[in-house]
């Protein structure tokens, strides 16, 4: 029996890329975006997905790293793809095994530069600037053990000037985000669906 793909996008922040990925796929069938989870109580994308109705699970670090309570979850709702949306925790190894190939970030610059431990938002952005970069972008990546080191998919850059404000910086950047993080999204989500449905 054939059954679409489900997507689980994982946020820490105010969700702009979750809402609009989430917003993306509401009018295709094949491929739903069923739940946020979320490692920040008092993170934005928590009010987002309540006007999306969207069923949320927000968890902490013991949660997280110490319990099954996320793989049960994921289970639960039938996940086939975890979405990274501004997500800056490490995923556990066995969250990796169970879906290998099946977990996906976006990092807001040009890996390998710029990646790691910390470098995550407007300290990407305040680096780019600093080392007066004539371009920086996006990274489409899947995830591994180790922070942004996991193979590319998907690079797109954008020019920018030496020196360039970072608020600026992060503008151009969010902007690629919107536009090529879903497209990656889908044609990963037809992927699974085709092997689905074998």
């Amino acid at each position: 029996m054939k059954r679409n793909v489900k997507i689980a996008v994982f946020a820490s922040g105010s969700g702009t890329n979750a809402e609009n990925i989430v917003n993306y796929f509401a009018n295709i069938p094949e491929i739903s975006v069923t739940c946020i989870l979320c490692n920040n109580a008092n993170a934005g994308v928590i009010d987002r997905a309540k006007n999306l109705k969207l069923d949320i699970l927000v968890f902490n670090r013991v949660n997280f790293y110490e319990s099954d309570m996320v793989l049960h979850y994921l289970s639960q709702k039938k996940v086939d793809l975890i979405v990274l949306a501004g997500f800056l925790w490490l995923i556990p190894e066995k969250l990796i095994e169970k879906y290998p190939n099946a977990i996906i970030n976006i990092h807001p610059a040009l890996l390998p530069k710029y990646g790691g431990k910390g470098m995550y938002g407007d300290a990407v952005h305040k680096a780019v600037s600093e080392n007066l970069d004539t371009e920086t972008g996006i990274t489409i990546h899947y995830v591994n053990s180790k922070y942004d080191e996991g193979a590319i998919i998907f690079q797109k850059s954008v020019k920018i000037e030496p020196g360039e404000a970072p608020v600026s910086i992060a503008y151009k950047v969010h902007e690629l985000e919107y536009k090529f993080f879903p497209t990656i999204i889908e044609k990963i989500a037809v992927t699974l669906h085709n092997n689905l449905i074998k």
